[in-house]
C-alpha cells in the first residue's frame, strides 16, 4: 500500500464516494488516467499523474446532445481510450502485457469538472473529486493497436469549427500505452485490477478547453477517425 499522506487520504475520499455511487445502483465501467501530460500539469500546476474512475452514468453517446446543467464548470480534452479484451493486474504489469490486453482503441472526448471554483486546485483536491472526472464520449470507430503508432497519432481539436489545439499521443506520458502501464500498476497496488470490457481514458493529448451549452467539440486524430461531443442547453 502507498505510504499515509495527503494523496492517500484524498484516494480514500474518492474511493468512499465511488462506493456510494455503487451502492445506489452506478456500476464501474472503467478507469481514467488524469494530468498524464505537460500540458495538464502546467495547466493546473501539478507534477505527477493521478487517476478515477468511470461509471455507467458518465458515458455519453458521439454526437448526441449533452445536458450542459449536469456540470458544473466543464472543459474538455480529448484523449485515446483503450478497451480491453482481458483483464490487466499489477504490480509489474509491462508494456507488453498491456499491449496484450488491449482489445481496440477509440478516439474520446472526456469532460472534466470541478466543485472548487475557478479550477483553483491541488493534486489532492482532484483526486478526492474522482480526478475531476464528468463524462466521457467514444468515438464509434474502433481500432486495433498494430494499425496505429499511439505516439505518433496527431490530433485536431475544434470547438464551433475553429481549430483550439493540437497534440500527439506521445504527449501523454511518451506514449498512450506507457499510462495504461502507469494505471495498472498503480491499481495494482491497491489491490484492484483492470477488467476485460472496461474503457480506460490515458490522459489528454491536449490542454483542456472550456465548454458550456451551445458549443460543439471534435476530436479529430489521425488513423483513428473523430468523435463530437454536443452541449444543449440545461435540461428545465
Amino acid at each position: 500500500m502507498p505510504p499515509a499522506g495527503p494523496v492517500t487520504d484524498a484516494y480514500a475520499i474518492q474511493l468512499a464516494q465511488v462506493r456510494e455511487w455503487t451502492a445506489a445502483g452506478a456500476v464501474v465501467k472503467g478507469h481514467k488516467v488524469g494530468l498524464a501530460s505537460a500540458a495538464m500539469q502546467r495547466q493546473l500546476g501539478v507534477d505527477e499523474p493521478d487517476f478515477g474512475h468511470l461509471t455507467d452514468t458518465m458515458f455519453f453517446q458521439h454526437s448526441a446532445p449533452i445536458d450542459a446543467g449536469r456540470f458544473l464548470q466543464p472543459r474538455i480534452e480529448p484523449e485515446i481510450a483503450f478497451v480491453l479484451g482481458r483483464p490487466l493486474s499489477g504490480p509489474g504489469v509491462t508494456v507488453a502485457q498491456a499491449i496484450a490486453a488491449v482489445d481496440f482503441v477509440l478516439p474520446a472526448l472526456e469532460i472534466i469538472d470541478s466543485r472548487i471554483e475557478n479550477w483553483k486546485i491541488t493534486l489532492a483536491d482532484t483526486i478526492a473529486d474522482n480526478a475531476s472526472s464528468g463524462g466521457v464520449v467514444l468515438g464509434t470507430r474502433p481500432t486495433r493497436l498494430e494499425a496505429v503508432d499511439l505516439a505518433l497519432a496527431g490530433c485536431l481539436l475544434h470547438r464551433n469549427g475553429v481549430l483550439e489545439q493540437t497534440g500527439a499521443g506521445g504527449a501523454v506520458l511518451g506514449s498512450p500505452i506507457n499510462a495504461l502501464v502507469w494505471l495498472a500498476n498503480v491499481l495494482g497496488a491497491r489491490g484492484v485490477s483492470l477488467e476485460a470490457g472496461h474503457v480506460v481514458l490515458p490522459g489528454s493529448v491536449t490542454a483542456a478547453i472550456p465548454v458550456a451549452a451551445g458549443d460543439t467539440v471534435t476530436a479529430t486524430f489521425a488513423g483513428l477517425g473523430a468523435v463530437s461531443a454536443t452541449f444543449a442547453e440545461a435540461a428545465r
